[in-house]
């Protein structure tokens, strides 16, 4: 983005007037947005901070700090109309609580807008929290994706989202482990509801595939961080017959393919095994030495413990099982599947969550 200093500089005076003309009228435009931005984040923050330093002084009076909010909102609404209602001015006073210094540095340096830190302030568990505004500002998610991905619970369908923490000695620091990095790549389940298809409709392959490749953009998104898309029903031949793979990616951050296979039906270990056998075929025939091992995904309507514990997906770090959902569950139900989920997955690398 152009700053002012940069609206004053010979940069629009190229050949084309009507394009330079434009070009600073869009670059202004976006300046006033910024601006717009920093000082209305400041403004919520400052009245946080002075309804939160009231509320200290008055610590020992039950119910002090609603109290200061509902008078606030009744003046403030009075004179200044909406946008100080008791919903905000709570906003305001948990944004400051959860950002303590964030006005520092707003200044400094590109941040979130309000309506991002609006969505961001009702995460409670911190460590989501940081990732997800982490996640949104470098990967430049709008408003919209980032209440998608909060909402179908991005953070936690990782596979390494949890990392594990071993039990820690006496006057020793807690050892952190988080294996397999390649996992922070990969979601399970992966929720498909933007493909506009019934939950329960008899539904092919072909069907599937196509609806997919219809919402690239957006599967690429949902299946992680990273993807690139190379081809579909993509071809090997072998000296002994022809294989096709329904849809391989490549993934720029992981620097290799991933494959995957859809199934409408639940797993088998008839899937795995054909899963298996691309994978080596790939990384054989079609990977270059710079690239990293294949990754195989065999994505399916339902998963299976016993195919995770004893098929060859039992301690293999290249192929994984992930379930997917053609609409997005309600809270509780969608938190309860990603635990069956990492159980099915800590069973596959031979390990208790």
């Amino acid at each position: 983005m152009k700053n002012l200093l940069d609206l004053r500089t010979d940069a629009y005076e190229t050949s084309d007037i009507m394009n330079d003309v434009k070009q600073i009228i869009d670059d202004s435009r976006n300046i006033v947005y910024k601006t717009i931005d920093i000082v209305l984040l400041q403004r919520n923050w400052l009245i946080g901070k002075r309804i939160y330093e009231e509320e200290l002084k008055e610590t020992r009076k039950e119910n002090y700090g609603r109290e200061i909010i509902v008078t606030l909102s009744k003046e403030l609404t009075k004179i200044y109309g909406k946008g100080f209602d008791r919903t905000n001015l709570y906003r305001y006073f948990r944004f400051y609580t959860l950002y303590p210094k964030i006005v520092d540095t707003v200044w400094q340096q590109s941040f979130l807008s309000w309506s991002h830190y609006k969505l961001l302030i009702n995460i409670d568990d911190a460590k989501a929290r940081i990732w997800y505004e982490k996640e949104a500002y470098k990967n430049a998610w709008s408003v919209r994706t980032l209440q998608r991905n909060i909402s179908t619970q991005y953070y936690y369908r990782m596979l390494s989202s949890q990392v594990k923490e071993h039990p820690k000695k006496d006057n020793e620091e807690p050892i952190i482990e988080k294996k397999l990095n390649h996992l922070e790549h990969i979601k399970n389940p992966v929720i498909l509801d933007f493909l506009g298809i019934p939950e329960n409709s008899k539904l092919r392959e072909s069907v599937l595939e196509q609806a997919i490749l219809s919402n690239l953009q957006v599967i690429l998104m949902e299946l992680g961080k990273g993807y690139a898309f190379v081809g579909r029903q993509y071809h090997i031949r072998t000296d002994n017959g022809d294989y096709y793979v329904d849809l391989v990616f490549y993934n720029y951050i992981l620097k290799c393919f991933i494959l995957l296979e859809l199934k409408t039906g639940p797993i088998t270990h008839q899937d795995i095994g054909q899963m298996d056998m691309y994978v080596r075929m790939f990384d054989e025939l079609i990977k270059d030495k710079s690239d990293n091992p294949t990754l195989g995904i065999v994505l399916c309507s339902e998963t299976n413990a016993d195919i995770a514990k004893y098929s060859i997906l039992k301690g293999n770090e290249h192929l994984f099982a992930t379930k997917y959902k053609l609409y997005l569950p309600n809270e509780l139900d969608l938190k309860a599947e990603i635990e069956h989920q990492k159980q099915i997955f800590y069973s596959q690398q031979n390990e208790e969550k």
